[in-house]
């Protein structure tokens, strides 16, 4: 049976064939070509199909496929990067396997995730978790590190966004085509879909495996739809962070135990198990059961040599936002499971619960997961403070500040979230090989060495490509919801290149505040639409399914976009993607975060924002709280800080404190920078703080950088084995 790569390469011209191996493997996304080397083709199919490269070159007709097959320019710029592309997979000599020889190939580390954010083409993503883990893949294999993900293939992926006519967020869902994404469905020897058995309440779920190509690791999705299941388990892949408390348990065991058994399927032997968020602990329970098969062992004498092959991140900032199951939600997906282990009802929850013996204690993922790894980290050096808070129950015999749970700062992947345009100038005054060095702050200096002129006529370009986009997107739903015609005309003057443009994309949850620039609205009205140092913001983001206050949020948002005062100067994107993400923070001059302290474990968007010369403006929480730097001895602010770190119990008296900081950062601040221009139009100290958020911002907080302090903190078998700067490998 012919692959989906060789049956793609059959239907190209042979000029065209390696745009096969190119389509299924995302390593193209992160290259400098990654804007036209498929866009050229269909510009148009390109857009309707959702950036996806494989609908793309089989939608596209063979006559023009031929077309493009006689320019000699583009089949150069094929060649160049398919040799590169060879290069690059074949590299034997990579950081990691300098750094930590004892991985390899046939002995991995095993990444457990429930979302994976690759790109905008394969939808498996909610948001900040997600995109984390892809960007997470991504470094992995630029550094060589030997990797497998493990996740679920989700037939609706997560929910989509329309906004009705009175600005209500309305959920629906479209359907994946598997059979047309850059996706492999793993077979075996004789071309049988490989699939593994998983018992969720009393019925046996046959699950198969896709495989997804990420530069060098291979990302392993499972997938319950298949039409030997029971309808309802057809549906358990179906969509991601559903309502329901027993679907969301049985994604987490298909997730957790059926991970485990698909790699054993595929004779793959994890060295380490990373889970990540606590979705997937109840992989360690299924590590246990088949070493306790294997070795006739009891659960108790197998136990710590679990633990020490595995390792656990924790996302979440708050109690309540870790997954927790009642007692009879597991005696109803676990009563089988127990025996196999050796263990009876009580010892089984006790795992789980952060009292041991109490009835009434429910079962925790965190939990778990912190019980049967041998090290945990949170996000951010805060967050970890606060994990320690919040965990200090499950060791009781330690202080809080010797609560076992370290911290590793998220970061973001560069090659990917940097602007081609901006990528551009970087290798004009870094070097071109500035994103392989990524972490090196001594390269980092030579920013200062760009023009201002060059930095700032880019950055304006990108700014205008963003206000195309919104006007064009917000045109659209304003006619597809049939709005009056005065305000589809009203989108002619929406928003302008030369204003001072904030950007707000996120999920939309109470906590983290969307409309906190609007808390005092005829204050945020004067500052917005100052005649002669006005701000535009652009908001974009969804809320849960469910959370109807997160819908209010945004509903009162669309009624600030009608407003007389603010409709040239406030709009909101829908159905947010990672596409639109991308253009967001390559296109603001102000990246705003503002969320309750200190329920930002991390936050990685105003990393991004920075890597494009963005400037962040946030509450001190989470990634800021690192990174934030002061003007002093003649260096520029990379940012702003709203609030301080001095919080109210009463959260009302907060929230207003917070707003009047803003406010008044925008005004004596924000806006009388930006505005001070010279006799040729350019803000010369703005552009200063822009060089500050990226000289300082940039090689800190990056993926190379996280992932190298996983493998030096936590994959190593000691902690005193040597390293060496982290270095990339060649990308394009």
């Amino acid at each position: 049976m012919k692959t989906p790569v060789a049956h793609l390469k059959a239907n190209l011209p042979a000029p065209l064939r390696r745009l096969a191996d190119l389509a299924y493997n995302y390593w193209w996304s992160w290259t400098p070509e990654r804007i036209s080397l498929f866009s050229t083709i269909a510009p148009a199919i390109w857009q309707r199909c959702h950036h996806n490269p494989v609908a793309l070159l089989e939608s596209v007709t063979y006559e023009r496929l031929s077309q493009v097959a006689e320019d000699p320019v583009y089949l150069k710029r094929l060649q160049t990067l398919a040799q590169q592309f060879d290069l690059y997979m074949r590299e034997q000599d990579t950081w990691a396997s300098r750094v930590a020889p004892h991985l390899s190939p046939e002995e991995p580390v095993a990444y457990f995730s429930i979302e994976y954010g690759l790109h905008e083409s394969l939808p498996l993503y909610c948001g900040g978790l997600g995109v984390l883990a892809g960007d997470y893949l991504k470094s992995a294999s630029d550094l060589g590190l030997p990797m497998v993900g493990i996740g679920l293939l989700y037939r609706q992926g997560y929910v989509r966004q329309r906004l009705n006519r009175s600005g209500w967020q309305e959920d629906f869902y479209t359907d994946n085509d598997f059979e047309h994404l850059p996706l492999e469905l793993v077979r075996d020897e004789y071309g049988q879909p490989v699939t593994v058995k998983v018992v969720i309440r009393q019925r046996t779920v046959r699950i198969q495996v896709w495989r997804s190509r990420i530069g060098r690791v291979d990302l392993y999705l499972l997938d319950a739809d298949r039409a030997d299941n029971d309808i309802i388990d057809r549906r358990l892949t179906g969509q991601l962070y559903t309502g329901n408390r027993e679907t969301r348990i049985a994604q987490e065991v298909l997730l957790g135990i059926g991970g485990v058994r698909m790699l054993h399927a595929l004779e793959i032997e994890p060295a380490l198990y990373h889970i990540n968020e606590g979705h997937s602990a109840f992989a360690l329970l299924e590590v246990a059961r088949q070493e306790i098969e294997a070795t006739g062992s009891s659960f108790y004498e197998v136990e710590a040599g679990v633990r020490d092959r595995a390792i656990f991140t924790t996302h979440t900032p708050v109690p309540d936002g870790n997954d927790v199951f009642s007692a009879d939600m597991i005696d109803s997906f676990f009563g089988h499971y127990w025996p196999e282990l050796g263990l009876s009802r009580e010892q089984f929850l006790n795992l789980g619960a952060r009292r041991f013996g109490d009835p009434w204690e429910p079962f925790g993922m965190t939990v778990l997961a912190l019980r049967m790894t041998r090290s945990a980290n949170g996000v951010s050096r805060r967050h970890g403070e606060v994990a320690r808070q919040i965990w200090s129950i499950l060791y009781p015999d330690k202080p809080e500040a010797e609560v076992p749970i370290g911290s590793i700062t998220n970061g973001v992947h560069s090659r990917t979230w940097t602007a081609p345009l901006i990528a551009d100038l970087y290798n004009q005054y870094l070097g071109n090989d500035w994103s392989l060095k990524v972490t090196d702050a001594n390269l980092w200096r030579l920013v200062n060495d760009i023009p201002d002129r060059e930095l700032w006529h880019r950055h304006c370009i990108l700014k205008e490509r963003l206000i195309a986009y919104t006007r064009a997107q917000v045109l659209q739903a304003r006619r597809s919801r049939g709005e009056a015609a005065d305000d589809i005309a009203a989108v002619d003057h929406l928003l302008h290149p030369d204003t001072l443009t904030l950007g707000f994309a996120r999920r939309f949850s109470p906590y983290k505040r969307g409309g906190l620039l609007f808390k005092d609205l005829q204050r945020s009205i004067r500052i917005l639409s100052h005649a002669r140092r006005p701000i535009q913001i652009i908001f974009a983001g969804k809320a849960r399914p469910g959370d109807d206050e997160g819908k209010r949020i945004i509903q009162r948002l669309m009624e600030w976009c009608r407003h007389p005062a603010l409709r040239d100067r406030v709009a909101f994107l829908e159905d947010y993607d990672m596409y639109t993400a991308e253009l967001m923070v390559h296109g603001v001059d102000v990246w705003l975060n503002t969320p309750r302290r200190p329920t930002e474990a991390c936050g990685t968007s105003g990393q991004k924002a920075a890597l494009n010369g963005g400037i962040n403006c946030s509450v001190l929480d989470g990634w800021w709280g690192e990174a934030y730097r002061e003007s002093r001895a003649g260096q520029s602010s990379n940012g702003w800080v709203v609030g301080d770190e001095a919080d109210t119990s009463d959260q009302e008296i907060q929230d207003q404190i917070d707003a009047d900081s803003l406010y008044d950062i925008l005004e004596r601040d924000m806006a009388p920078l930006f505005y001070t221009r010279d006799r040729d139009g350019l803000p010369h100290k703005w552009i200063a703080m822009m060089k500050a958020s990226i000289r300082t911002i940039v090689p800190q907080f990056n993926s190379d950088r996280m992932v190298a302090e996983y493998v030096t903190q936590m994959y190593l078998p000691t902690a005193d084995t040597p390293t060496e700067p982290v270095v990339a490998s060649q990308v394009a």
